[in-house]
């Protein structure tokens, strides 16, 4: 009877730990878009009427290629917007969110058998995940690499094929659906691999497997030619030797991983067929209707140099994220001043991790939501270590009705307070995005004689209202990398006009532009008011944005 009890309550723990969850993750999305929505909307428009071509057709730059990164993401994006327009977008955003949310606690229960602890560190690891939950295929791909870490574990715990079969459908998911982030779906292999590798060479160099095997290869290499016994016996005897000894040094070597002080190595063989997965998952890069892309997008990128001019790909100042650095002080905290031992392939993973956050900002994300279950694993080891039946008390606490009804409360709360200043908010601020503007231009503009300069924020809504831009967030394609014209980087051109050290009249002459669109508090319009110059007649005026006609463009 008592165990029925205790499995009941378990299972509305669970309950209520998913509801609170999906109540939280919802009230983390925006309600207001990022730029790259908006042009995820039209590509996804173009390729359900016209396909893939490989060529970009809403900058007014001439025969650009452009790779469709995303180009699954946003044809489903598209088809939501055609049946729901902004609020479908919204409401499939708070749903994936949800999904992102139920999956990172999932992943960590199962893989660590601890619900509070699990459901704790989900709520952290959403808290910094905040603002990287949007309306963008980075939402999509984070549900796909958290289950991504539980196949490989449970692949390596029991080696059954079907994990190694769902890995690969993640592999072909990722290709089509955020290919910049398909070389990451390989780097988590890599924490186990290096265990592996690592016992691997030590069980080489410890238990002298060479030489085994070069006594061996000799003594069956005697017996063949019918060489003198003694000679013979001489070698099996040296065999055995060697072989007791090895056997003395294995036992001792198990009772010393079991009573390491701080890391636990184990060789797992199944590594060896996860690595045959990971080959075909590579192969599964070919099934996409984008070529080559999944092989040389990160080639291509790195050659560039887009991921030095975009403030999240830049290297990350850790003074200037408190985040980030109270979640290397757990890490730290927990791994220096406590006796809790940690697996070499964890220990890999947050070391991986941890230097692709410094190196780039960006992947803060990628360490909170993988490190996140290695950091619910180190507190179960601790509790574990430190107390008799901590982990058992720490469950039955959270089985306790008043602690559960305490919990929910407190969470709705919080995901309240979370999400009443967004309800107000609109689908797109004006404040960020030239909205009536555009409508001027529209009504106004001939939009098949004019060149416009804008800036690379807001270009994505200006094409999404069908008006061609000198640039937008599709950052790559404006580099010659990907563009296929080496001789103009418009991207760089971009960056050395909008910061002034190019004169904004050589860019715009260089391009023909016929008409500028800027915020009034950039450095080119400063110049353009305090300088008053007569070459630019101002057609519109708003609180935010400026729009000029040039009047010496065939000068």
């Amino acid at each position: 009877m008592k165990e029925k009890e205790k499995k009941k309550i378990s299972i509305n723990f669970t309950i209520i730990a998913i509801i609170l969850l999906i109540i939280f993750g919802i009230s983390l999305t925006p309600k207001t878009f990022q730029n790259d929505t908006f042009y995820t909307i039209k590509i996804g428009e173009l390729i359900k009427n016209f396909g893939i071509d490989m060529m970009d057709h809403f900058s007014w730059h001439e025969d650009l290629s452009y790779t469709y990164p995303h180009w699954l993401y946003d044809l489903l994006t598209y088809i939501i917007y055609s049946i729901g327009n902004f609020k479908g977008i919204y409401i499939v955003t708070c749903i994936l969110s949800a999904i992102l949310s139920v999956s990172i606690y999932l992943v960590n229960e199962k893989l660590t058998k601890s619900k509070p602890i699990s459901f704790i560190v989900t709520i952290g690891a959403l808290y910094i995940l905040q603002d990287y939950i949007t309306a963008r295929a980075q939402l999509v791909t984070f549900i796909l690499f958290i289950w991504e870490i539980f196949l490989i574990e449970k692949f390596l715990e029991k080696r059954k094929i079907g994990y190694g079969i769902w890995l690969v459908i993640i592999s072909i998911l990722i290709a089509n659906l955020h290919v910049a982030t398909w070389p990451f779906f390989f780097v988590l292999f890599l924490p186990y691999i290096g265990e592996y590798l690592i016992s691997k060479v030590s069980d080489i160099i410890i238990y002298r497997k060479i030489n085994i095997l070069m006594l061996k290869f000799r003594i069956k290499l005697l017996e063949k030619k019918n060489s003198k016994i003694d000679k013979i016996q001489s070698l099996k005897e040296k065999l055995e030797n060697i072989q007791s000894k090895v056997s003395r040094i294995k036992i001792k070597r198990e009772q010393g991983n079991i009573n390491s002080y701080k890391i636990k190595m184990k060789k797992n063989k199944n590594v060896r067929w996860l690595i045959i997965i990971m080959i075909i998952c590579a192969l599964a890069g070919i099934l996409t209707p984008i070529g080559d892309t999944p092989y040389t997008y990160l080639y291509k990128t790195m050659q560039g140099n887009t991921t030095k001019n975009i403030n999240e790909h830049l290297p990350m100042t850790l003074a200037n994220d408190t985040n980030t650095i109270c979640m290397l002080i757990i890490f730290l905290s927990i791994l220096i001043f406590t006796k809790t031992k940690i697996k070499l392939s964890d220990l890999f993973m947050i070391a991986g991790l941890c230097y692709l956050m410094l190196s780039t900002k960006r992947q803060v994300s990628m360490f909170a939501l993988i490190c996140s279950v290695v950091l619910t694993r180190l507190l179960i080891e601790l509790i574990t270590k430190y107390t008799k039946n901590g982990k058992q008390e720490l469950e039955k606490a959270f089985s306790n009705v008043f602690v559960a009804i305490a919990l929910s409360v407190l969470m709705i709360l919080l995901s309240y307070d979370t999400i009443k200043p967004k309800l107000d908010d609109q689908y797109v601020d004006s404040n960020s995005y030239p909205v009536e503007a555009c409508d001027y231009i529209l009504e106004n503009i001939n939009l098949e004689e004019a060149r416009f300069y804008n800036e690379y924020n807001y270009g994505s809504y200006m094409l999404f209202r069908g008006i061609p831009v000198f640039i937008d967030s599709r950052a790559d394609l404006y580099s010659p990398e990907f563009s296929g014209n080496s001789e103009e980087d418009v991207f760089t051109d971009f960056i050395n006009t909008s910061g002034i050290s190019k004169f904004y009249e050589d860019t715009f002459n260089k391009y023909n532009i016929t008409h500028v669109i800027i915020f009034k508090k950039s450095k080119t319009n400063m110049i353009i008011t305090k300088t008053n110059d007569k070459n630019y007649k101002e057609l519109y005026s708003d609180d935010r944005f400026v729009i000029y006609e040039r009047l010496n463009v065939n000068e």
